[in-house]
C-alpha cells in the first residue's frame, strides 16, 4: 500500500518552487532599427566623439558650404556635423 501511495504522490503535477521570470516587453521598431545595424565612432565638429548608426551624408550648411554629417546618433541627435 505504501508503494502505491508513493507512486501516486510522485505522479502528481508539482508547481515550480522558484518564481518564474517576467516576460520581456516587446521592443519597438525604433529600438530594433537602432541596434540591429551596428554603428561607428565619429569625431564631431564640436570636438567630441559620437557613436552613430546611420550613414554619413553631405548636406548644405547654413552659409551654403557643403558639410559632412553623421546621422542617427546614440545621444539622440538626428544629425551631427563632423570634423573634416
Amino acid at each position: 500500500m505504501k508503494v502505491l501511495t508513493l507512486a501516486l504522490l510522485f505522479s502528481l503535477p508539482v508547481a515550480p518552487l522558484a518564481p518564474q521570470k517576467p516576460l520581456r516587453q516587446p521592443t519597438t521598431s525604433s529600438q530594433v532599427a537602432k541596434h540591429s545595424k551596428g554603428g561607428r565612432w565619429y569625431f564631431a565638429a564640436s570636438g567630441h566623439a559620437v557613436y552613430c548608426y546611420g550613414p554619413v551624408m553631405t548636406v548644405p550648411g547654413a552659409n551654403g558650404d557643403l558639410q559632412r554629417v553623421a546621422t542617427f546618433c546614440r545621444d539622440g541627435s538626428a544629425v551631427v556635423p563632423l570634423k573634416d
